[in-house]
């Protein structure tokens, strides 16, 4: 007689039970697992982007000429504000600065481009009060590598010097109220140079301009060609952008909006450093600037990630 073997009733029954618990935990569980999944990865790629703004703003800052910075509430605002006066920067939407040329100071093949030295025992103090010698700078080399950073629209005869030392207004003494009688005067921060052909280490007063004996000359300067803009732009569905604004001369009455006294130069530059931004602030702490840079998700609503980075 064959005999068949087979699941008995109570077997099947458990079998059914551990199945539906089975297929109920389980589904919760890859559920789950897959909603970790995705928060991790947003997560990571908000850390990401977050970080990579502030350390791209930290970079530029790194190089500016301290007492220059500035902050405006809006685009437009002809009234800039020192940043050394701002307790809190959550509604200010620009920080601007003039930067020291840090790509020239570093050198276009083995040495700097501009020593940051002046002679005070030649030049101006000779009696030739139109003229600034330099030593070891090559003014050659300067324009090579301005008119590369600029995409050939700027050059050496856009740049300026800031001697350190002396006393300087960040209101006025930069140009950023629209104006520059006291620069075209030499009694601002910034001294607009032209170089002087088959001299390299000479600087010299622009056509139009005074003389360089109306200001006291220091013997470390920083050569700056120009100003940088950041600014906090908000659009559609609330989507904040920050963007970058260079190769603008405020000392030579330029801007990167439209502004009274001030023209916008066809040549100016501008590049998107983050989209998704919830938060721009920025505070001085004595000579430091603390920043914050928060980044959203446009997956996951009101979930934002933020990154802080104090810069010297």
């Amino acid at each position: 007689m064959k005999i068949r073997n087979a699941f008995t009733m109570i077997e099947l029954i458990f079998v059914i039970v551990i199945m539906g618990i089975m297929g109920k935990f389980g589904v919760e569980f890859l559920a789950q697992a897959y909603k970790s999944f995705i928060f991790s990865s947003i997560n990571n790629r908000l850390q990401s982007d977050s970080e990579m703004a502030v350390e791209f703003i930290s970079r530029h800052l790194e190089n500016r000429i301290k007492d220059s910075t500035i902050v405006r509430e809006e685009i437009g605002t002809v009234t800039p504000v020192g940043l050394g006066s701002v307790v809190d920067g959550t509604s200010y939407k620009v920080l601007e600065w003039v930067g020291s040329d840090y790509e020239g100071f570093r050198g276009l093949t083995t040495l700097p481009t501009w020593s940051s030295i002046i002679d005070l025992d030649a030049g101006i103090a000779t009696g030739t009060q139109n003229t600034l010698i330099s030593p070891n700078t090559n003014t050659a080399n300067v324009n090579t590598m301005i008119d590369a950073l600029s995409y050939t629209n700027s050059n050496v005869n856009d740049a300026a010097l800031y001697f350190l030392g002396a006393n300087s207004d960040v209101l006025t003494g930069y140009g950023w109220d629209g104006t520059t009688a006291t620069i075209d005067a030499q009694l601002g921060a910034m001294h607009p140079i032209n170089n002087v052909a088959g001299q390299p280490t000479q600087f010299t007063v622009p056509v139009g301009l005074a003389t360089y004996a109306n200001i006291d000359i220091y013997e470390y300067y920083k050569l700056a060609w120009t100003a940088y803009a950041i600014v906090y732009e908000v659009g559609t569905n609330d989507k904040g952008v920050l963007r970058l604004y260079w190769n603008y001369q405020p000392w030579l009455d330029e801007s990167f909006t439209a502004r009274a006294g001030s023209t916008v130069p066809a040549d100016i530059q501008s590049s998107i450093i983050m989209e998704n931004v919830s938060t721009f602030k920025f505070v001085a702490i004595g000579s430091l600037i603390k920043i914050q840079v928060c980044v959203k998700s446009d997956i996951v609503e009101d979930y934002a990630l933020c990154k802080e980075k104090t810069i010297f």
